[in-house]
């Protein structure tokens, strides 16, 4: 909230900067931001009947809500280092004496 009010206050000292040396703002006209509030209106309708419909059902994990997949895909994963199997005996200073 503290971020709309900020967007406010700035666009009124904007504003009254533009009255102060006559110059008319390039905002687009009230009926193209009357729109545009249309437009954010009709997005939250879906989401509101979905939810009204079909309730959605009880997370019990939060593993997907919390972790993403990544951007990029598949992340590179370190070299594992080779195992020495268990036949495989290398030599060391007390064997080779």
């Amino acid at each position: 909230m503290k971020t709309y009010v900020v967007s406010l206050a700035l666009g009124l000292l904007v504003g009254v900067i533009y009255a102060l040396f006559q110059v008319r703002s390039p905002a687009p006209p009230v009926i193209a931001l009357v729109g545009l509030l249309g437009i954010l209106l009709g997005e939250q309708i879906p989401p509101l009947i979905k939810s009204f419909v079909a309730p959605p059902a009880t997370a019990t994990s939060w593993l997907h809500h919390q972790v993403k997949p990544h951007v990029f895909g598949e992340l590179p994963k370190c070299a594992q280092p080779s195992v020495a199997k268990a036949g495989d005996v290398s030599p060391t200073k007390e064997h080779s004496a």
